[in-house]
């Protein structure tokens, strides 16, 4: 299992890992009842926060004595190992194979649900309930430095773990450990580990083996991009997977299309180009070639 390195990429290359991660998550939530934002304000001063917020689409009940639960509504699709009880909001931070993941990250957590909780207000205006919010830490790496101090709980899923954290618990996932499976195509794709990478671009060609579905591919390519600055051996793996996807794609959106629709795009010459003479003279009837025979010795 991977753990924590040092390592000191950009500022700017950090941000892309965090802005693709954030992208996965939209795909992912594609079509359900959920929604995702990226790098919200949540104070008067300048304070992008590097997580992301899962918000079920339907009304949270108001907060109050007595109020019943909110009903969480559930998403049509297999969510990846760890995200199976969202909540009505949930806020979540990532950090890359380039970051650990410390005690200052989960403070940080902590102080963008307070800001959340103060600043998104029900129907009353009054605050929705500390059991509305749920807090992850995804991690690329195994947290090796912080559990020697803050131990980490196992649960039913591999790679996944609670932490009590001050007064709240804590969903950790840890990509380099979560289980090789196709719910878990978002989750592997941002590992570190060639062999579960691959497996995730597998897995996430499988759940989305159609061109027209978003812009799935292109999370691919700017994902290839930066392998090719960090981990050139990857990037050449995913070279060959997206060019093979390309081909893929092509004959998966011929084989839905009408041939005659296809033939429009292109020259009489253009589409007889390749065929010799006699593949070329199938389909017409003698007299017709006749015709044609003897127009051409009356023109010339």
């Amino acid at each position: 299992m991977s753990t924590d390195s040092p390592a000191e990429p950009s500022e700017e290359r950090l941000r892309q890992w965090h802005r693709l991660f954030g992208i996965a998550l939209m795909d992912l939530f594609e079509g359900a009842p959920w929604r995702v934002e990226l790098e919200q304000e949540l104070a008067l001063r300048s304070q992008l926060l590097d997580v992301a917020i899962i918000e079920a689409t339907g009304e949270v009940e108001a907060t109050g004595e007595g109020a019943q639960r909110s009903s969480v509504p559930q998403p049509p699709l297999e969510l990846p190992d760890g995200l199976e009880n969202l909540r009505p909001h949930n806020l979540l931070t990532y950090k890359s194979r380039h970051e650990p993941l410390n005690a200052w990250t989960l403070d940080e957590l902590i102080g963008h649900y307070v800001n959340d909780r103060k600043l998104r207000l029900d129907r009353k205006g009054e605050r929705h309930r500390e059991s509305a919010f749920g807090l992850y830490a995804v991690a690329t790496r195994f947290p090796r430095d912080l559990v020697r101090t803050h131990p980490l709980q196992p649960t039913n899923w591999e790679g996944v773990y609670e932490l009590r954290w001050g007064g709240h618990r804590v969903r950790v996932i840890v990509l380099n450990a979560i289980a090789q499976h196709p719910r878990n195509a978002a989750w592997e794709l941002f590992a570190c580990e060639q062999d579960r990478m691959r497996q995730g671009l597998i897995h996430y060609r499988a759940r989305h083996p159609h061109s027209s579905q978003g812009g799935h591919w292109a999370l691919l390519e700017h994902l290839y991009l930066i392998y090719q600055q960090e981990l050139p051996d990857m990037a050449y793996t995913m070279e060959d997977f997206i060019r093979e996807t390309h081909e893929l794609v092509i004959k998966d959106a011929l084989k839905r299309r009408d041939p005659a629709e296809i033939l429009k795009h292109y020259a009489p010459e253009e589409r007889l180009k390749g065929l010799d003479p006699e593949e070329r003279l199938k389909g017409l009837d003698p007299a017709t070639i006749e015709a044609w025979l003897a127009k051409q010795h009356r023109d010339h």
